[in-house]
């Protein structure tokens, strides 16, 4: 038995950002920094096989409002079936596009510059939906970024305050600093949004090895539920069975 099965443990998903049709990773959220890990299918299959219980799933180009992924993702959720739960995001900005996503079965939607820039809509389908939507929280300091990161959103604390008032179920906190820069998470970030908020938070960026899921995973008591992991599994930093061991995964999995 593993030494990281005793204790509250961390939910792990790998992420796969789409761009073009393809699975690839971004350097602080960048257009133009892609490196290109080849079919998203392909990737997602892959994770459910090495034990994965969740995908983080982006389709970039509909988040920089330049096209849709959404046919692939489609592809990605029917060759998942019930084996794996599918968190997705990008370019959900009103009731069509929120519904399209879920009807094609994915788990929860994540929602980000919709979240910032049209509120109302946002408590509505908070109210709504309830646990199937979260928010993105994507920060540089304490502002947020929008439009794909090209934009500020206004101030972080401002924006969660409002968020809770809605009754948003879930968080997903980016330090775009960190994200695909394999230079460690934003653990006092996280820290001081958790202590904002009694909702569930999920991790993602700057994750690069394991070591750093430990350091996440102290933060579960104060509301820490995951982490998603892009880069430093793409690069082969340590692999997923590794990192679910460290997470605590239940012992009865591959």
């Amino acid at each position: 038995m593993s030494e990281f099965t005793e204790g509250p443990k961390l939910q792990l998903l790998p992420a796969i950002d789409m761009v073009n049709g393809k699975a690839v990773r971004l350097t602080q959220g960048e257009a133009g920094t892609e490196t290109d890990y080849g079919s998203p299918v392909d990737a997602a299959m892959d994770w459910i096989e090495q034990g994965a219980e969740w995908i983080h799933l982006v389709d970039l180009d509909a988040a920089f409002g330049r096209g849709s992924n959404v046919a692939v993702a489609r592809k990605i959720v029917k060759r998942a079936g019930d084996a794996i739960d599918i968190e997705f995001s990008g370019g959900i900005r009103d009731d069509e596009s929120l519904e399209a996503a879920l009807e094609m079965g994915v788990r929860r939607v994540n929602l980000g510059t919709a979240a910032l820039e049209n509120p109302e809509w946002t408590r509505s389908v908070i109210a709504r939906f309830g646990d199937q939507v979260a928010v993105g929280l994507d920060v540089r300091g304490e502002t947020l970024a929008t439009r794909g990161w090209t934009e500020d959103g206004g101030n972080l604390w401002d924006v969660l305050d409002r968020l809770e008032d809605a009754n948003c179920s879930r968080y997903v906190v980016t330090d775009v600093t960190k994200d695909g820069t394999m230079r460690g998470p934003n653990i006092e970030l996280l820290r001081k949004v958790c202590l904002r908020t009694d909702r569930p938070v999920v991790a993602s960026g700057g994750v690069s090895t394991l070591d750093d899921l430990v350091a996440l995973r102290e933060l579960v008591p104060a509301g820490l539920e995951g982490a998603i992991i892009g880069k430093a599994l793409y690069d082969g930093a340590f692999t997923l069975p590794a990192a679910l061991d460290v997470a605590g995964r239940p012992a009865d999995r591959a």
